[in-house]
């Protein structure tokens, strides 16, 4: 490793243990917390539980007496992005009480809109990737949100009154997977710029 990249590094996690020392935040959350930022940035198996207790301004021992594993840690951080996941669900029917084309014209503003505020992806697919074959159980996890997300979806397609409403959730489903992917992989994001307009196309398409 580059003097440069590990300067970076311990910066990053200087950054991080600032944003999460103060002693009146838990330290559960202020492990949580600092677990999802560094696992985002640095990647799950690119950082250790050293690391983590010391950038959330505590110390292993304690991680574990919260924790009893690297793995549960892992399960936890991404069971909290699920629950933030499942605030959005509220938020549209707030939004649009009663009005389920409304509903999924916003859910695909609200998407196109995270997109640009999400540079490292979708916590759940990336972990699924890194994890792939593992056999870890955060897996079981991310396949029931995904799947709960896509469900979900595809109910409000029912309730918009869409033609083939599963093939249309699907669609959809497949467009912001594959918009993620292309924003991370392109510099200047690629087609995924063009998410919300596919989207509407296809909402239009299906009636």
């Amino acid at each position: 490793m580059s003097r440069t990249s590990s300067a970076k590094k311990s910066e990053s996690l200087n950054e991080i243990s600032v944003a999460t020392s103060d002693d009146r935040i838990p330290p559960r959350e202020r492990i949580v917390t600092t677990a999802s930022e560094l696992f985002r940035e640095r990647g799950i198996r690119g950082i250790g539980v050293d690391a983590i207790a010391d950038a959330a301004a505590t110390n292993k021992m304690t991680l574990y007496r919260h924790f009893g594993s690297k793995d549960e840690l892992v399960c936890e951080t991404l069971r909290r992005a699920s629950e933030k996941a499942e605030k959005i669900w509220r938020d549209l029917e707030a939004a649009h009480p009663g009005d389920a084309r409304g509903q999924l014209l916003a859910w695909v503003e609200d998407r196109a809109h995270c997109l640009n505020g999400e540079p490292a992806g979708c916590d759940l697919a990336n972990a699924a990737i890194e994890l792939k074959g593992e056999g870890h159980p955060a897996h079981e996890l991310i396949e029931r949100h995904k799947a709960m997300q896509r469900n979900r979806l595809a109910a409000l397609c029912v309730a918009a009154g869409a033609r083939e409403p599963e093939l249309l959730a699907d669609t959809l489903t497949l467009l912001l997977e594959g918009a993620r992917v292309t924003r991370q992989a392109m510099t200047d994001g690629g087609c995924s710029c063009h998410f919300e307009k596919a989207c509407n196309v296809a909402i239009s398409a299906f009636g």
